[in-house]
């Protein structure tokens, strides 16, 4: 089977992302708030890359997450950090959703 997502080849990163797709607006913006915080972890020619899709993509991709700046955004960091800050990332995000609250997760 080919996965077509890039984040399909992970369980635990699948998980994270199908269930905030499910989330209201209001945890949506939360959990973007929360993975805006991986620019802290990744090299700035990552974020220019994240920039350089949101200006050719946001608001023309047909992605669950191309319509809000916000989301896409945290989303692209998370595609685009190192696998090992992907994991923990997602790890703590599916925590955050499980506690329906982000309060006190950090990266």
């Amino acid at each position: 089977m080919n996965n077509k997502r890039w984040y399909d080849s992970d369980p635990i990163l699948k998980e994270a992302l199908e269930l905030l797709r499910l989330q209201p607006d209001s945890t949506q913006k939360e959990a973007a708030d929360f993975m805006l915080k991986l620019q802290e972890q990744v090299a700035v020619e990552v974020i220019d890359h994240v920039y350089e899709i949101i200006n050719t993509y946001q608001g023309k991709g047909n992605r669950w997450y191309d319509n809000d700046p916000m989301m896409m955004k945290g989303v692209e960091l998370l595609r685009n950090a190192p696998p090992a800050v992907q994991r923990v990332a997602a790890l703590k995000l599916l925590l955050a959703l499980e506690k329906k609250s982000f309060e006190g997760i950090d990266l």
